[in-house]
């Protein structure tokens, strides 16, 4: 789960019922990894291909990223183009708008015949200050460059002074959690299964391990929104941002999904009679304060909020060179694929991400399959890798070599955490509402950074490649699969 105490607004779909783990030995054409939007997407559209698929999921089908986020699926996505042709040129900007608009007509079609609260509305990029109308201007130009048959207009619906946009009509937004249990439903059967609480402990070879099982698979697609194996040097490559959201009783809520271009960013979208406010991303593992306090200011200050009655958040990769990587595990792997790096926009490309796979899987020829390669190189944006890599070396050094909050926990108030010293380690120790401490190791299962603590979510999260925890230790959000050791707390 990564998710707060009060959850998505979308989680309350989740049947009462899990779906089976996986127990024992099986074997099937392709192990998909992970039921979110890429996982169920890729192995229905093997399925039709007449595969039988396996899909293995830690938790709750749509239970991670797919079921926590704004439910936009649309082509214009903030200042995406303007990013991608700075880096990449107008060719890439137009391959990522061509497969952005083709994933959107995907969803629709899929979803006939799902009850998943499907909706067309237009999608806006608008700008909330004079200082970032520049950047919608420049939106507007190479959106029409690749293609969009996008519009400037004032003419907003939203209760604000929006000083420039740019709209994109008939884009969807949706229920992500009813749409994704729907997809599993027309996964499960004939052959194919959908496991739910069988977390992928291991991958060797083409055999695929669980805590209670095995599978062998001729094809593996690793869909975890994050890659989870030790391979590939996928975490250098990949920056992880957190968002959070809030949902809003209002009298008129907005239906445009709109996004103001500047920092903060404010992502309005909106359900039923609820007010959808998204924004306040920082990198995972630093220091934020009161992110849900100003979402939940700047709904009271627009809006006339009756109540807010859902909060929730969710963590995105973006790759150093923002392009979403699409592909082979490793160069020259033809067993094991992976999708990841959406910068936010997941269930947009993760939907493109599965078309390109299922083609990679099956030997279809997709042209785009070079574009999205994880095995590209960007020269222009070596030197974001390098500050990258920097960055997390100096969190390793510098988080050891930091003093401990404390020496004991005796004064540590209730919903608060700290850092005291462990021999030549450090416990994170948090003390919960009823007054009783949990501990833990501080250093992460992945590759041993120290974890810091998230006040807004009561997490320990990892600065270096993004790894969750709960108080108790237990993976909340990967790449970890291993829980960290708890220690007693004192």
């Amino acid at each position: 789960m990564t998710t707060t105490a009060d959850q998505s607004l979308w989680l309350a779909a989740l049947p009462a019922q899990s779906r089976p783990p996986l127990v024992g030995e099986h074997a099937f054409d392709v192990a998909v990894v992970g039921g979110g939007i890429t996982g169920l997407t890729t192995a229905l559209l093997l399925k039709r291909r007449g595969l039988r698929v396996v899909v293995l999921e830690a938790g709750r089908v749509a239970s991670g990223v797919s079921g926590n986020n704004t439910a936009k699926v649309t082509a214009l996505q903030s200042t995406v183009y303007s990013q991608i042709r700075g880096r990449h040129g107008l060719a890439a900007a137009t391959d990522y708008a061509t497969a952005s608009v083709a994933a959107v007509a995907q969803v629709a079609a899929l979803a006939k015949g799902i009850d998943c609260d499907l909706r067309r509305s237009p999608a806006v990029t608008y700008a909330f200050t004079e200082s970032e109308v520049r950047d919608v201007d420049n939106e507007l130009i190479v959106a029409r460059q690749v293609g969009l048959p996008v519009r400037a207009t004032k003419n907003v619906d939203l209760p604000f002074e929006v000083h420039a946009a740019i709209r994109l009509d008939d884009q969807i937004a949706l229920h992500p959690v009813k749409y994704l249990q729907g997809l599993a439903d027309q996964v499960d059967g004939d052959g194919s299964r959908v496991c739910e609480h069988s977390r992928v402990l291991d991958v060797s070879g083409h055999r695929v391990s669980t805590s209670d099982g095995h599978v062998d698979a001729a094809k593996i697609v690793m869909a975890t929104h994050y890659p989870t194996l030790d391979r590939g040097l996928y975490f250098p490559r990949l920056e992880l941002t957190r968002a959070y959201c809030v949902a809003a009783r209002v009298s008129t809520p907005t239906q445009a999904l709109a996004i103001s271009t500047g920092s903060p960013s404010w992502s309005i979208s909106a359900h039923e009679d609820k007010l959808i406010l998204a924004g306040q991303s920082h990198p995972t593992g630093k220091t934020v304060v009161e992110p849900f306090r100003r979402l939940e200011d700047f709904a009271r200050e627009h809006w006339q909020v009756e109540e807010i009655t859902h909060r929730w958040s969710a963590q995105d990769p973006t790759a150093y060179d923002h392009l979403p990587m699409i592909g082979s595990y490793t160069p020259g792997n033809t067993a094991v694929y992976t999708a990841t790096g959406y910068m936010k926009w997941g269930l947009t490309s993760g939907t493109f991400a599965a078309s390109l796979l299922a083609d990679l899987v099956t030997d279809k020829p997709n042209e785009m399959a070079e574009r999205f390669s994880p095995h590209r190189v960007s020269l222009k944006s070596l030197h974001a890798l390098v500050r990258k890599n920097a960055e997390v070396a100096a969190e390793m050094v510098g988080d050891r070599i930091a003093p401990a909050d404390a020496t004991s926990s005796e004064n540590l108030l209730p919903g608060h955490a700290h850092v005291i010293r462990d021999g030549l380690g450090k416990t994170g120790v948090y003390r919960d509402e009823a007054g009783q401490l949990h501990g833990v190791s501080m250093r992460c299962t992945h590759l041993g950074c120290l974890v810091r603590f998230n006040a807004a979510e009561r997490s320990w999260d990892c600065p270096c490649h993004g790894s969750r925890f709960d108080v108790d230790g237990e993976v909340l959000e990967g790449p970890a699969t291993r829980p960290l050791p708890r220690k007693e707390p004192r």
